[in-house]
């Protein structure tokens, strides 16, 4: 897994006060865990940039001048208006000690159920958190859709790999090829059209007949009027 090199200082003083006027000056307040002591130290925010504004997962190489340690980013707060990172907390690595991190999953490949039967691919998990060594952390867990049909659905039992635990039950779903709704809803609508197209034309043929029966009707007036006219005339 790739590393982010972070510029580091230690913090002497930790009260609301001190942590303020480090926030004003551009710089993050932060906790390092795992170690032998807990270690507060600061960073500028400008060095986050790559490690939180990505997709992809990395380690941090926390950078102290006459030290560095590596680690990973546990947790991160930030201002609810503003964005601005509030304040960070980091978690020593150790070859021989496992360490559970949050790894992005990608998608490769083209699904069948997408592709030639108009489903649509539904993201479940866009991140699985997983347990390994810091060696064996991956970059990401790769999935290949390619075998999906419509209806299918990819599991995380499916993920193999012998270099880390996935921490989720294995009936957990990482993405499935669901029926689109338009697809569901189009055959009623033609339906429908069809219906009305049918309404008018029993409606037109009422008409016509109705115009063709009065029609009907007039002549027969006209012929029941002429012997009238005769009798009237003799």
């Amino acid at each position: 897994m790739k590393s982010i090199e972070i510029k580091s200082n230690n913090r002497e003083n930790t009260g609301k006060t001190s942590t303020n006027s480090l926030r004003k000056e551009g710089n993050v307040p932060c906790v390092l865990y795992g170690g032998n002591e807990v270690v507060h130290f600061s960073a500028k925010e400008i060095g986050f940039k790559d490690l939180v504004y990505t997709a992809a997962a990395h380690t941090v190489v926390l950078d102290f001048g006459d030290k560095k340690v590596n680690a990973i980013l546990q947790d991160i707060q930030f201002h609810p208006v503003t964005d601005k990172i509030l304040h960070a907390d980091f978690y020593e690595l150790f070859d021989d000690k496992p360490v559970t991190m949050e790894i992005p999953v990608i998608l490769s490949g083209s699904a069948p159920g997408v592709m030639n039967s108009g489903g649509v691919l539904s993201r479940n998990k866009r991140k699985i958190k997983v347990k390994a060594l810091p060696g064996n952390l991956p970059d990401s867990i790769d999935v290949d859709i390619s075998s999906l049909e419509l209806g299918d659905k990819y599991y995380t039992s499916q993920v193999d790999d012998d270099d880390f635990e996935i921490l989720h039950p294995d009936n957990t779903v990482i993405c499935q090829v669901r029926t689109s709704r338009a697809s569901m809803i189009l055959p009623e609508e033609e339906e429908g059209v069809e219906g009305e197209e049918g309404v008018e034309g029993a409606e037109g043929a009422e008409g016509a007949e109705g115009a063709e029966g009065a029609e009907g009707a007039d002549s027969k007036g006209s012929d029941a009027e002429a012997p009238k006219d005769e009798s009237k005339e003799s």
